[in-house]
């Protein structure tokens, strides 16, 4: 396939997690299972990105009746602030040579974010990562669009809010199926897994 250029791009988008910033959700269930003082793997075994987690990232259920859910699914007894906690050390760094691209590519086409998450999540990364995402015209957030990918819909919401026809954003992203689900709803994509996948896609706006 071969990857749009210059001329056929308006906007591009990137995923956050594991594009922008590493993430790690083994690190989430390790906190919890240690405040739980139970055996890692059984916590590991249960939790998934289940309906619950869904409707938590599009905002149609809250913080404290997800962490309720993850109660009954992983059998462990913790409070909501020791859920927090650990929901917070999903996050581990910056992705330096991603990040590091950046400011340069900002100054030759526009650049926006759009991660699948929660208001939780949103607040930390968005503190705790500020200066990396600077460059960013925007970023768009599931829980505050009501859509996540890879839903047609949300896609197509981005592609709107951004004032660009949708084959004329570029979208990077790590899981197949957002790649497939943003190809299908008109947008040039790229499968990210490692720093040398996005340069390659940037390389027309950094040459």
């Amino acid at each position: 396939m071969t990857r749009p250029g210059i001329a056929d791009i308006d906007a591009m988008v990137f995923d956050l997690g594991n594009v922008v910033v590493e993430i790690d959700f083994d690190r989430v269930v390790t906190h919890w299972a240690t405040s739980a003082r139970c055996d890692p793997a059984q916590v590991r075994s249960r939790f998934s990105h289940d309906a619950p987690y869904q409707r938590h990232e599009r905002d149609e259920i809250g913080t404290a009746e997800y962490f309720a859910s993850l109660r009954a699914v992983l059998g462990i007894d913790l409070t909501d602030a020791q859920f927090l906690d650990g929901w917070a050390q999903v996050f581990v760094r910056e992705i330096e040579p991603v990040v590091a691209l950046l400011p340069r590519l900002a100054t030759r086409v526009p650049l926006y974010v759009f991660s699948n998450t929660n208001r939780a999540h949103h607040e930390e990364f968005a503190r705790r990562f500020a200066p990396a995402l600077k460059p960013f015209s925007r970023v768009f957030v599931s829980h505050e669009l009501g859509r996540r990918k890879p839903e047609r819909e949300a896609f197509e919401t981005i592609a709107r809010e951004i004032g660009a026809p949708i084959h004329r954003i570029l979208f990077l992203d790590d899981l197949e199926e957002n790649v497939d689900g943003a190809r299908a709803a008109g947008m040039h994509a790229v499968l990210v897994r490692s720093p040398e996948d996005v340069r390659a896609a940037a390389s027309p706006w950094l040459e």
